[in-house]
């Protein structure tokens, strides 16, 4: 198995960002773009459990837990995103970033992402209770989520602004559960799909703002390694969600499984 260095949290102790002018400078704003964008072949939805899901490969009990553990991520993005401008003291960055906050919690006529995404799990199944009391989350992936929300407490707000960057690769993945799951899973409630439609224009929003700032930021060698880096780290964080998932619901072979009925110690 393939392992990355930046598997780990990176480390968040010196704030290297912004760059100074007088370390050796890196790629060209295009180059250093071009660069970040190809990393979109690390993404999770070239996980084997994102292939099958949209192929139509896996059962209501795997749709239904996927639905529920990436319910724990999504409640911590406003979080992290909270984080991330408590450490910001750049007035107008903040006013940009509040609105993914917003996006998610919801504000007056708006119901929010979150709530967007529990009528997801009422689509496929779920009760709300069960989906807000989190018993179906995976140890794996609460593991792999509260380490975003600590890297967002705890780095420089520049870096963890940018490991918000797999957004560059999201629309793509919401189109294709749009023009698919319907046909290939006929059982899901069409208002289940509002979350995905809603989060095609937010995305592309926030990749806008998001590059531009990592862009901005990151202009010499140094710097741009440290952003590939967090962007890997962020890569990895959701491929190993996603390995939690393949045990639990494809293998079969959930927390435990070999343990018997025993009690953990």
């Amino acid at each position: 198995m393939t392992t990355h260095d930046s598997a780990n949290t990176p480390d968040t102790t010196p704030d290297t960002t912004p760059d100074t002018p007088d370390i050796e400078l890196g790629q060209s704003r295009a180059d250093f773009e071009a660069r970040l964008r190809s990393m979109e072949r690390l993404y999770h939805i070239h996980h084997p459990f994102h292939i099958a899901m949209n192929e139509g490969g896996l059962d209501r009990e795997a749709v239904q837990g996927w639905v529920a553990n990436r319910y724990y991520y999504q409640i911590q993005i406003p979080r992290k995103d909270a984080a991330i401008m408590a450490n910001c003291p750049d007035r107008d960055v903040r006013r940009r970033w509040i609105q993914r906050i917003l996006d998610h919690d919801g504000s007056a006529g708006d119901e929010g992402g979150i709530e967007a995404w529990l009528r997801l799990g009422q689509a496929v199944g779920l009760t709300r209770e069960e989906m807000v009391d989190l018993r179906h989350v995976l140890p794996g992936v609460r593991f792999a989520v509260d380490a975003y929300f600590r890297f967002a407490q705890t780095a420089p707000w520049r870096e963890a602004a940018a490991s918000s960057l797999t957004e560059l690769f999201a629309p793509t993945i919401h189109q294709k559960r749009i023009d698919s799951w319907p046909a290939l899973y006929p059982w899901i409630e069409d208002e289940g799909y509002d979350y995905f439609r809603r989060r095609l224009a937010e995305a592309r929003r926030d990749v806008k703002h998001g590059l531009e700032l990592t862009l901005d930021t990151y202009t010499t060698r140094a710097g741009q390694e440290r952003a590939v880096e967090i962007l890997q780290f962020k890569l990895d964080l959701l491929w190993t969600m996603l390995d939690a998932m393949w045990m639990a619901y494809v293998e079969k072979k959930p927390p435990y499984y070999s343990a018997g009925t025993a009690d953990a110690t």
